[in-house]
């Protein structure tokens, strides 16, 4: 299978920077290493000197040698103390002094990395006294003296994680629209191929077609001319006008209209396609509150959208049915078919702008895949929503809710 120029990206990038984590990542440990050696060599530093002041004192050293002398015992904390503020090493301490092979104080295995041993010199100390440091909390002094450095590096790393998801996202999204251009602009060409040439056709006729003296030849190639003239200006008003509500460039004209009116000059407008299909509107106008705010025009235009998509997704001899009522402060106007239906898994993209059910054929269905997205946004543009309820085979149900006065 050949890879496109987007996966080819996506990969190398998701490998350069599973390249960089690493690194950061092993940065961490290794500076981590660092820290522990210099809080190693900081503390063996203090029980030599202390261990080294002890041993020049031989009086001293017998009085712990002899087990006799609080004050020895105090000397030596006071000299721990002294060390441990010189080095900087700012955290809590114990000390023992015991001949070699007695069992000192009790360690989990977890904690004896955290002590330290000298033996004082045996000269002044017949039996070689160890003096033994432990630094319970040496693990923890570590992580805060890497404080800045690790919380710097961890919040690099997610933020380089973020951007890097994100650009990917938008990258697909891109990807997305260039794919949905790209479909729009060939069903543009297509839907604009077809009316031009049966203008072209006809117009040919009408200057060859020596036999067109009869009025109603004339009259039928004029009527094709002018039939294809009004599709081709309809399909170039759909794109303007989506583009021109997207930008705000098309202020609403908003009054008290009658939506059952709104109902009926849709089908007025898209008469020609219904008998064509000798299709069937049914109309059940139960809503007693029927008065909204809103543009006429506009309106319309989105409700035949609706009528069209049915006719043009039901097959032969379509049959729809419009049905108002008043729910709450709400006027619901639902405009139902029995036609192929939508399959759950387009339900959320069906309003997506450039976006057509895929149907196998991209041309058996006429449209540029704009027409449910200039719905919606007239709907939501007069404060209202629109729902689909629909099953591949079983036919789609739009319905709109919209405030009535």
């Amino acid at each position: 299978m050949k890879l496109n120029r987007t996966t080819i990206f996506i990969s190398i990038s998701s490998l350069a920077l599973i390249i960089v984590l690493i690194i950061q990542v092993n940065w961490i440990f290794q500076s981590a290493k660092i820290k522990e050696d210099i809080f190693n060599e900081k503390a063996n530093m203090v029980l030599s000197k202390t261990a080294e002041v002890l041993s020049s004192d031989e009086q001293a050293c017998r009085d712990l040698d002899e087990e006799v002398g609080g004050s020895e015992i105090q000397k030596t904390d006071s000299l721990f103390t002294n060390y441990m503020n010189y080095y900087d090493l700012n955290l809590n301490y114990a000390f023992e002094v015991k001949k070699p092979g007695t069992p000192g104080n009790s360690v989990s295995e977890k904690k004896k990395n955290n002590i330290y041993k000298k033996r004082l010199d045996e000269e002044v100390s017949k039996d070689g006294l160890e003096l033994n440091l432990l630094l319970p909390k040496k693990r923890q002094f570590i992580l805060e003296e890497m404080g800045t450095m690790f919380i710097t590096s961890v919040i690099l790393i997610l933020v380089v994680l973020l951007m890097f998801w994100r650009t990917i996202l938008l990258l697909m999204k891109e990807k997305k629209i260039s794919e949905h251009t790209t479909d729009f602009l060939n069903n543009m060409t297509h839907e604009f191929k077809t009316p031009l040439t049966n203008i072209a056709l006809s117009g040919k006729m009408l200057m060859r077609d020596s036999t067109l003296k009869q009025e109603d030849k004339i009259k039928h190639y004029s009527g094709i001319i002018l039939e294809e003239n009004e599709k081709l200006r309809m399909q170039v008003e759909q794109v303007l006008s989506m583009t021109a509500l997207e930008r705000g460039e098309i202020p609403l004209q908003k009054t008290k209209i009658s939506f059952h009116e709104i109902i009926s000059n849709a089908i007025k407008h898209i008469n020609i396609q219904i008998e064509s299909k000798q299709g069937e509107v049914s109309l059940q106008l139960d809503a007693s509150n029927y008065f909204v705010i809103g543009d006429q025009t506009h309106l319309t235009n989105a409700l035949r959208n609706l009528i069209d998509n049915a006719l043009k997704y039901s097959g032969e001899q379509p049959e729809i049915v419009i049905h108002t009522e008043n729910s709450g402060k709400q006027l619901v106007i639902s405009i139902s078919d029995k036609g192929i239906g939508i399959a759950k898994e387009y339900h959320q993209k069906i309003f997506t702008k450039f976006f057509r059910v895929p149907t196998g054929d991209v041309h058996n269905v006429k449209g540029f895949g704009l027409g449910l997205a200039y719905v919606r946004k007239i709907i939501e543009l007069h404060g209202g929503s629109i729902d689909l309820k629909s099953e591949k085979g079983k036919g789609t149900n739009f319905v709109i809710s919209i405030a009535y006065v």
